[in-house]
């Protein structure tokens, strides 16, 4: 018997027993669709990440107070940065572009009879520079204002409307801490970063901040929560880390450890494409444990099958089917079996892409490879399971087939 009349007798028998041929390629489906799946949700994770860390602003560095281990070991933040640390930093190191110091604190900030819970930060004026935002309507606060310690105040583009509506709050007075503060700017939407509403927030000068809200102090001088630095293009990335290391270090007479951490958007992409990556992996592990179930009920099925077919199998080596032929017809539609399943699988999971793209910000990628290994994997779990099958279809005696009609 040829090839092309294996596949017609194992597609009239596929067809004639739908449901249980539709039960035997679920498991595959399941599986192709998972792998699919998960593999794109990663891919997307990764991306939604990498762009993240990048709205925090160009070729940016963050020097954190304490090592690694102290932070990991004490529960209170050291106060190890200042805000001459950051003055030096901008004097003294020929490879940055803009240096912003940053306090922060959570404080309820009223106005009228509203109120809201928001997160204020104090810096610089080179803030906007360094993170990459923009003024949309007033101005930021200015070097004479931070040296005066001003009461000024910038809202971000949420808290303004909790606040004011669709007023113009400039102008306007608000009160943190049962303080007046002026508004004199709105900043742009920026949106959240993983998870965190960069919109909901104020800005003022850090020495307000520091003398008037928090009292941020330490026996180094004001006490700062981080700096964030900005160097002059990426090439200068290494060098501006390498040259703030040496200062601080000769600032704050270090013989040993470090007391502070400088971490760069490229260290936090690899710790992040490292977790996400992690995940994927495990994800479609799991996802392929279902290929490996659907390719044992492919062989379960088979076998039930071949029980069934005895007396065809009989009667077809009666009349001249060769074990070969046999053989062949069985591992055909196993391979039918798997196939159609991991194509069917693999509609699903484009199709829950799609949808995963549509619903969440995750802007999840069909994978090329993933689509090619899982069919490709689909396939050949159903050449592995169904060889067993169908070689004990092959080696029936004709006569004991015939005789158990």
């Amino acid at each position: 018997m040829d090839f092309i009349e294996s596949v017609k007798m194992a597609v009239t028998t596929l067809t004639g027993n739908k449901l249980r041929s539709s039960l035997t390629m679920l498991g595959i489906i399941i599986g192709n669709a998972s792998v699919i799946t998960m593999v794109g949700v990663g891919q997307g994770a990764q991306q939604y990440a990498s762009g993240q860390f990048e709205s925090l602003g160009p070729n940016v560095l963050f020097v954190l107070p304490g090592s690694d281990e102290s932070r990991q070991r004490n529960t209170d933040v050291p106060r190890t940065l200042t805000l001459e640390d950051a003055k030096a930093i901008a004097d003294q190191v020929p490879s940055i572009e803009a240096v912003a110091p940053q306090l922060l604190s959570q404080r309820l900030i009223t106005y009228g009879n509203k109120r809201s819970d928001t997160s204020i930060t104090g810096s610089t004026p080179e803030f906007t520079t360094v993170r990459d935002f923009e003024v949309e309507r007033g101005r930021f606060f200015t070097n004479i204002e931070v040296q005066r310690r001003n009461r000024v105040v910038v809202l971000g583009a949420d808290t303004a409307r909790k606040l004011f509506g669709d007023a113009d709050p400039i102008g306007e007075s608000i009160r943190i801490r049962n303080i007046s503060f002026q508004v004199i700017g709105v900043m742009e939407a920026k949106g959240a970063f993983l998870g965190d509403n960069q919109d909901d927030a104020v800005f003022i000068p850090i020495t307000t901040m520091a003398s008037q809200i928090v009292g941020r102090t330490s026996p180094y001088g004001l006490s700062v929560t981080f700096i964030s630095v900005t160097a002059k293009d990426e090439k200068s990335i290494s060098a501006a880390q390498f040259q703030m290391t040496n200062l601080l270090r000769l600032r704050h007479k270090i013989v040993n450890a470090n007391d502070f951490t400088i971490r760069t958007q490229k260290d936090a992409l690899e710790i992040v494409g490292n977790v996400t990556g992690a995940l994927t992996l495990m994800l479609a592990a799991i996802a392929g444990i279902s290929l490996f179930v659907g390719g044992i009920g492919i062989m379960n099925i088979m076998l039930v099958s071949v029980r069934e077919r005895t007396q065809e199998i009989g009667l077809r080596k009666a009349i001249g089917a060769t074990q070969q032929d046999i053989l062949m017809q069985f591992i055909i539609e196993a391979i039918i079996l798997s196939a159609l399943g991991g194509m069917i699988g693999t509609a699903i999971g484009v199709g829950g892409i799609s949808l995963v793209s549509a619903v969440t910000p995750l802007k999840a990628g069909v994978s090329t490879t993933a689509i090619v290994l899982a069919v490709g994997v689909s396939g050949g779990i159903g050449l592995f399971f169904g060889v067993f099958p169908a070689r004990q279809a092959a080696k029936l005696d004709p006569i004991v087939a015939l005789r158990s009609a």
